[in-house]
């Protein structure tokens, strides 16, 4: 798949949950199949990196849950998820030698997944009648669509 479509991808995937793109990232630098070794981001694929991120995105996503956290378009979280998205979309433009494309595509990528996710979110909400379950649909999307961009490298 071109790096240009998985750095969306990946960066669709720090739109809807910003701890599982770079979770994601780093556990496919540490298995190999993105060879950031050498690299300004290499150490997202040490050995404590993956682990690290896996806290951090199970933290969110519970967090997410919680009738106090903010909105994601609200501009702290926002930010947050460009930065993830760029931050996966550089990883992936790195390996590929497309390093601006492909963080513009991680940044375009996490727009779509805030924007995307929260209108989808809140259709499954009105759905279900709750939002609970609409937030785990969502939770396995971006788990989903994360494992499946970085298993395409």
């Amino acid at each position: 798949m071109p790096p240009l479509v998985l750095a969306l991808l990946i960066g669709i995937v720090a739109g809807m949950r910003t701890m599982t793109a770079p979770m994601a990232v780093s556990w496919a630098a540490a298995a190999g199949w993105l060879p950031l070794e050498g690299t300004w981001l290499g150490w997202m694929g040490w050995w404590g990196t993956p682990w690290i991120f896996t806290l951090l995105a199970i933290g969110e996503v519970v967090a997410d849950k919680l009738p106090t956290t903010p909105s994601r378009k609200a501009p702290p979280g926002f930010i947050g998820r460009l930065l993830s998205g760029a931050l996966c979309g550089a990883a992936i433009g790195l390996v590929a030698s497309a390093l601006p494309l492909c963080i513009a595509a991680g940044v375009l990528g996490a727009v779509i997944g805030t924007l995307g996710g929260h209108a989808a979110r809140m259709r499954l909400s009105r759905a279900f009648g709750a939002d609970l379950p609409a937030a785990l649909i969502e939770d396995l999307a971006a788990i989903a669509l994360g494992a499946f961009a970085v298993a395409s490298l």
